[in-house]
């Protein structure tokens, strides 16, 4: 009963994160479930089942609030599907001696790059309005679809900041868009690790805990993209996944718990001053969005 309180927890707060920043809750839900001594599959079976149900309420609740551009949705999703589905026949195949490892790798290297990505470069917005084309989005998608079921994350890790980055969708739009496609992923996850596993080490409990834990949190995530500064939570999801995973993969290593400490440690000092980065970066972006805002407002008095 503690494993199920604890799971639907996890997932109220992964879905809380990824709903408002779009991405997250595989690779949060994912690395407790490893972390715990689940099969990597399995894993990954798991947080894709309960996804099924969160993508859905999360879209639909980001449809509400007007935060989804359906262009966008149409032209990733379904190349993200048969990314998923493959992935996930992939990592049906792989040992889990050595399916651990691998996902620990995948899991490290995304929160890597979530962790830099919003530290150090924030979002870019100069380019919002222009077209995102097929091109851009089919193959982002195969690849993000793939990483997603064979990593269980990564569709909002390689997405999200992929688009952001184009400057051509509106944060909350991105996000929205983003999370929405995130339910044909799940699906065909989901039936490739069916094809692949059948129901062999799928907890349906777990996955029950983590659907409900999500569904709580959908339509405040949906509400909360509007408010949260997407460059901070990003710089603080990105520091939870690196040191989960270093410690996943440190302890298939030979070192020392002295040295293992001391790795860790170094992790949570880089996570915090990355974290004080990005709000110190957020609180001078804000204060020249004022400068602007007033100085405009002072042309339009004197004019």
């Amino acid at each position: 009963m503690q494993t199920l309180v604890l799971l639907a927890l996890v997932g109220l707060g992964a879905q809380l994160v990824d709903g408002s920043l779009g991405m997250a809750y595989g690779v949060t839900s994912t690395t407790l479930l490893l972390a715990i001594g689940t099969n990597p599959a399995a894993a990954s079976a798991t947080v894709h089942l309960a996804e099924i149900g969160t993508t859905l309420a999360s879209g639909a609740s980001h449809w509400r609030f007007g935060n989804v551009d359906w262009r966008v949705v149409a032209r990733i999703g379904v190349p993200g599907a048969i990314g998923a589905f493959a992935g996930a026949t992939f990592l049906s195949w792989l040992s889990t001696d050595l399916a651990k490892p691998v996902m620990s790798v995948l899991l490290l290297a995304l929160g890597v790059y979530v962790l830099s990505r919003f530290t150090f470069r924030g979002l870019r917005t100069d380019k919002i309005g222009q077209p995102l084309r097929r091109r851009f989005l089919a193959p982002l998608g195969l690849v993000g679809g793939f990483l997603d079921a064979t990593g269980g994350g990564g569709w909002g890790p390689v997405g999200t900041p992929a688009i952001l980055a184009s400057g051509r969708l509106e944060p909350r739009k991105v996000i929205g868009s983003i999370d929405t496609s995130e339910f044909f992923v799940a699906v065909a996850a989901s039936l490739g690790f069916l094809v692949g596993l059948g129901t062999a080490g799928i907890d349906p409990m777990w996955a029950t805990a983590l659907l409900l834990g999500g569904l709580v949190a959908a339509p405040v995530a949906a509400w909360l993209v509007r408010l949260v500064p997407p460059r901070v939570l990003g710089s603080a999801v990105g520091g939870v996944i690196v040191l989960t995973n270093s410690r996943t993969l440190l302890a298939t290593v030979d070192l020392a718990p002295a040295w293992t400490t001391v790795v860790l440690a170094a992790v949570v000092v880089l996570w915090a001053a990355a974290v004080a980065w990005s709000v110190r970066a957020h609180r001078r972006e804000q204060s020249v969005t004022m400068a602007r805002t007033t100085t405009q407002d002072a042309h339009s008095v004197g004019g």
